[in-house]
């Protein structure tokens, strides 16, 4: 047992941002929770990009009823939101530095017919890692029999890969119970994560402000290769 492992544990997100792939990065394992209730207007089906006029919302239409689980959300193809993601990218990001080395990766993406949430996210996530040269394992939830309980299934899938350590974001703090970890002997590992500046497209049109916390895919098209070692970068403010 290797008790240096750490793990990571989230939701699978779509097209997701920095400090999502930065927990990825500094995790051994990371556990993708597709086995829990999906969650309505936050980060599991939409995320941003950057457009002349600020930013804009990349949505995938679901169709959903209250209570399923993750895995269990169905896409709504009835709406073209494959060929609209694919314009909006290419519409706002053709002029990007590095539009051509990854506009194919898209093309490729919206070419297939989803038809499940979490299979599209999984793929996102996996291939983005892939590209990023990020070595980490990742595995989903819903290949584990664990508890149902929300603190003791964290605890459960830290065990099964041997870990001693949990790393966690700043948000989750408000709803992990430390004393349950603390008895399980596992330490909690905190994400602060401090969001790099970086060169973006349209800076110098209307809009000039950086604006963070967007689609990796902003990232990618604008800083290519380097992409990498710019999520990577904890000092707040400072600028690649």
């Amino acid at each position: 047992m290797n008790n240096d492992v750490i793990v990571a544990i989230h939701q699978p997100q779509y097209l997701p941002w920095l400090g999502y792939i930065e927990k990825i990065k500094r995790s051994d394992v990371f556990i993708l929770l597709d086995d829990v209730q999906f969650k309505k207007n936050e980060w599991q089906n939409r995320n941003r990009i950057r457009t002349s006029q600020g930013w804009q919302w990349l949505t995938v239409p679901i169709l959903h009823n209250f209570g399923q689980s993750i895995n269990e959300v169905v896409i709504n193809n009835k709406i073209s939101w494959r060929k609209d993601h694919l314009k909006a990218l290419e519409l706002n990001y053709k002029k990007a530095p590095y539009f051509d080395m990854y506009i194919g990766f898209f093309e490729g993406l919206y070419s297939s017919p989803w038809e499940n949430l979490a299979e599209l996210n999984i793929f996102i996530v996996r291939e983005l890692a892939r590209t990023l040269g990020i070595a980490t394992k990742i595995v989903r939830s819903s290949e584990y029999d664990v508890t149902k309980d929300r603190i003791i299934r964290l605890i459960d899938l830290c065990r099964i890969f041997g870990s001693k350590k949990y790393l966690m974001g700043e948000g989750g703090e408000k709803y992990i119970d430390r004393e349950k970890f603390d008895e399980a002997g596992i330490e909690i590992i905190l994400q602060r994560y401090e969001h790099p500046v970086y060169d973006q497209l349209w800076q110098n049109a209307d809009v000039r402000e950086f604006i963070p916390n967007l689609s990796i895919a902003d990232l990618l098209f604008n800083h290519g290769d380097g992409s990498s070692c710019i999520v990577d970068m904890r000092i707040e403010g400072r600028r690649i």
